[in-house]
């Protein structure tokens, strides 16, 4: 029985895209993406899920009076696809605790810093203005905290000199487009699960920032 993935998006989808990429290429066995969600109609994720002849949808949040009224929207369109596993890809909303309750365990986001350092927004400018050595990326479990949930797996690239944030933001793309799919295939697995405030993998808690990943 495979595990069915809803993927939210708000743009491009570029993580999207790696999440199609890895299950056509066999990275990501027993898994399907049930349904593609946008909050923007314009969004080009959608046409990337229709290429690939996957169910696009959108529950537009400007619809909505509340944030609390487009969550609810949004929740009864995710499990109308019978989801196994959430994905935010891009998906620029903050969400409301009792969505995260909803799907606790099962929802995935990638964060892109070294969590836990610099959860929000500007994160590779955040990093070059401290000085810092290194950027990269981090797969995480949403919890209601913004950016809090206990970090799965990340990855780091090196800070040159001459480094701008848009350099740093292409350049960690790649390894965020490597560790998504990997960290939503423990979790279909079984392997990976959310215990309390920590992340489990093969019964085993992960350290406060996760799994370093490393290219074989």
């Amino acid at each position: 029985m495979s595990c069915k993935l809803v993927v939210l998006i708000s743009g491009s989808g570029s993580n999207l895209q790696a999440f199609i990429d890895a299950i056509a290429e066999g990275r990501l066995p027993n898994c399907e993406i049930a349904a593609v969600i946008s909050n923007k109609p314009q969004a080009f994720g959608l046409e990337r899920a229709q290429a690939a002849g996957i169910t696009a949808d959108c529950v537009d949040h400007r619809d909505f009076a509340s944030r609390e009224t487009f969550d609810r929207a949004l929740q009864a369109k995710i499990d109308q696809y019978h989801a196994d596993l959430v994905i935010l890809a891009g998906f620029m909303r903050i969400l409301t605790p009792d969505f995260v309750l909803h799907f606790k365990g099962r929802l995935l986001n990638i964060h892109p810093s070294l969590l836990p350092k610099y959860p929000g927004l500007h994160t590779h400018q955040r990093a070059l203005d401290a000085g810092d050595k290194e950027a990269g990326a981090t797969v995480h479990f949403v919890t209601e905290e913004l950016d809090g949930g206990p970090p799965i797996i990340h990855a780091k690239i090196p800070i040159n000199e001459g480094d701008t944030a848009a350099t740093l933001a292409h350049n960690v793309l790649s390894k965020e487009h490597t560790i998504y799919p990997l960290a939503a295939r423990w979790l279909a697995e079984g392997r990976l699960k959310l215990e309390g405030k920590k992340a489990v993998l093969d019964d085993k808690t992960l350290p406060e920032n996760g799994l370093h990943y490393q290219e074989d």
